[in-house]
C-alpha cells in the first residue's frame, strides 16, 4: 500500500471488502468452525490487505464467549406487550443479532431481587453484551453494567449528557414538529401530555412543545400541560385533567400513540369531536396510530431501526473489545399526517 492508515481498520471495513457479513468476519476473526472456506478465505484476504488487527482484549475472551446477548427492559410485563414500541425494537434488535448468530434473551427487571440477579448475571458473563431500554432518569443500572466490563448500549438515554452509548431519537424534533402543524392547521390552544419526568424522552418532548409554541408566537400555559406515564389509562386520567382546567382547548400532543388513544376515549365521552373540535397528534406512528378512529397523526420514529442500530453497536463493542462510551446515534422523525388533525 502506499500510504499509512491513520486509523485502525473496522470490522466493518473488512466485511465490505470481503463482500460478506460483519457476523462472517467476527466468526473468522475468533476461529469459529461455521464459516466456510471461501468466505474464510475472502475475510483472510481482506484482513491482510487492510492490515486489520482485532482488539486483543475480545481475542482473549473469545474463547469464553457465550454467544448470548442480554436485552433489559426495566418495566412491567403488562407494560411490555401493551405498547407497540416495545415490540417493534425488540423485532429490530432480535433480527440484528439473528444475522450475526446471537442468542437474544429478554430480560424484566421490575424488582431488586430481579437486579441483583442481573447484575449476578452480568458478573459472571453468562452474556457477551447488554441491550437496555426504557431506562428512567435515577437508574443506575448502565453505570453499574459498565462498571462490571460488559459492554452496553441504551435505547434512549437517561440525560443531554448520557455517558453511556446508547441509540436515541430526535425527541425534541418530534415536539416542535406536531405543534408547528397544529398551528398551520390554525390550533391555537394547544395542549400537551407528556410522559413522566425523571425519563430523558419525556422531557426532550415536552421541551419540543414549549419549543414549538415559542417559535409561533404562543405564549405559555402551564393549564395546558398534563403529565401522564406513556399508558393508555394515564392518556385518559390527563386527558380528563386537561378538560377540567382548559375547557376551550382546541388540540393535544401526546407524547406517545398509546396516551393519545386514552386521550381519544375522553374527547369521545365528553361529546368533543376529532378533529373538529379538538385536534390531535401522537408519536411512534405505530399500529394504535393507524387503527385509530380517525387514524392518528403521529411523529413516526424508527424503531424496528432503532433496535438495529443498538445492536450493532453492541456487536462492534463486542467484537472490538471496547468498554468504553462514545458512541451516540441520534435517528430523525417525520411527521405523519392522518385524519385526527
Amino acid at each position: 500500500m502506499s500510504g499509512r492508515r491513520n486509523d485502525r481498520p473496522t470490522l466493518e471495513e473488512v466485511a465490505a471488502l470481503a463482500g460478506v457479513g460483519r457476523g462472517t468476519v467476527s466468526r473468522v476473526v475468533n476461529g469459529s468452525p461455521r464459516v466456510s472456506d471461501q468466505a474464510r478465505r475472502a475475510v483472510a484476504r481482506a484482513v491482510a490487505e487492510l492490515g486489520y488487527v482485532p482488539h486483543q482484549a475480545a481475542r482473549a475472551l473469545a474463547g469464553s464467549r457465550t454467544d448470548a446477548v442480554a436485552l433489559v427492559i426495566p418495566e412491567a410485563e403488562a407494560r411490555l406487550f401493551a405498547e407497540p414500541y416495545f415490540l417493534d425494537l425488540i423485532r429490530g434488535v432480535s433480527a440484528e443479532l439473528a444475522s450475526a448468530e446471537k442468542q437474544l434473551l429478554l430480560t424484566l427487571v421490575r424488582t431488586e431481587a430481579e437486579r441483583r440477579r442481573l447484575e449476578h448475571c452480568v458478573a459472571a458473563r453468562r452474556v457477551d453484551g447488554v441491550l437496555l431500554a426504557s431506562v428512567h432518569g435515577d437508574d443506575p443500572l448502565p453505570d453499574r453494567i459498565a462498571e462490571l466490563g460488559l459492554p452496553v448500549v441504551m435505547n434512549g438515554r437517561r440525560s443531554e449528557a448520557e455517558p453511556v452509548d446508547h441509540v436515541d431519537c430526535d425527541n425534541i424534533g418530534a415536539g416542535r414538529a406536531a405543534v408547528a402543524h397544529l398551528v398551520g392547521r390554525g390550533r391555537h390552544r394547544i395542549a400537551t401530555i407528556g410522559g413522566p419526568l425523571d425519563m430523558y424522552v419525556a422531557r426532550a418532548r415536552l421541551g419540543g412543545y414549549r419549543a414549538g409554541l415559542a417559535e409561533a408566537g404562543i405564549g405559555p400555559d402551564e393549564s395546558l400541560v398534563a403529565i401522564g406515564d406513556f399508558t393508555e389509562e394515564g392518556g385518559r386520567r390527563a386527558m380528563r385533567g386537561l378538560l377540567e382546567r382548559a375547557p376551550d382547548l382546541d388540540a393535544v400532543f401526546a407524547a406517545s400513540d398509546v396516551m393519545a388513544a386514552g386521550a381519544r376515549g375522553v374527547l369521545r365521552e365528553a361529546g368533543r369531536k376529532v378533529p373538529g373540535d379538538v385536534a390531535l397528534v401522537g408519536v411512534d406512528d405505530s399500529v394504535v396510530a393507524r387503527l385509530m378512529d380517525p387514524p392518528l397523526t403521529s411523529v413516526r420514529q424508527p424503531i424496528e431501526e432503532m433496535g438495529r442500530t443498538m445492536a450493532r453497536l453492541l456487536l462492534d463493542k463486542i467484537t472490538e473489545g471496547s468498554r468504553g462510551a462514545g458512541a451516540r446515534r441520534v435517528l430523525p422523525t417525520e411527521l405523519v399526517v392522518r385524519a385526527s388533525s
